[in-house]
């Protein structure tokens, strides 16, 4: 009679199969670590940098601190207003951070909601305010880029005057 032969395990076939890794594959590994590593902190950076931008821009404590204030009172569900805000930030580029000061009162939040109450109006309009905070100019309904152009533009004229 004849022994049985013993078979190897599933385990420990994979096992001989598998070669050890060579040192062009540890480095490969390491390249490829580092540039995941890279692109997660880039994103982290960009989120971190989008969120003082937009933390920034919902900042109403910011009204009244000598520069003139555009507010916008807005709801992010509401296409006009999204169109509104896409025609006042682009009549704006002209003006630097030091001339006029875009902020946004989001109506979905208290505060937003507040300062609209407060001053009572709705959602698609814009509130031109002085540097010592003081209301001078509504404009309601959605207006396109060069009328806000010329808008912003009086508001401001008017502002320096004032000072």
């Amino acid at each position: 009679m004849s022994k049985p032969r013993k078979t190897k395990s599933r385990k420990s076939k994979a096992a001989a199969a598998t070669p050890e890794p060579t040192r062009r594959d540890v480095f490969k590994l390491a390249r490829n670590g580092a540039i995941a590593a890279a692109a997660v902190a880039g994103g982290g950076y960009f989120a971190v940098g989008s969120f003082r931008a937009y933390a920034a821009e919902h900042d109403l404590t910011r009204l009244g601190q000598g520069k003139p204030v555009v507010v916008q009172v807005h709801d992010p569900q509401c296409p006009t207003c999204t169109a509104l805000q896409k025609q006042a930030r682009k009549a704006l580029k002209e003006f630097g951070e030091c001339d006029l000061v875009y902020l946004i009162a989001d109506i979905t939040t208290p505060e937003g909601r507040a300062f609209a109450v407060q001053h009572g109006v709705g959602n698609v309009t814009l509130l031109l305010f002085d540097g010592a905070g003081g209301l001078h100019q509504t404009v309601q309904g959605l207006h396109n880029s060069d009328q806000l152009d010329a808008i912003f533009k009086a508001h401001h004229g008017a502002v320096r005057q004032d000072a």
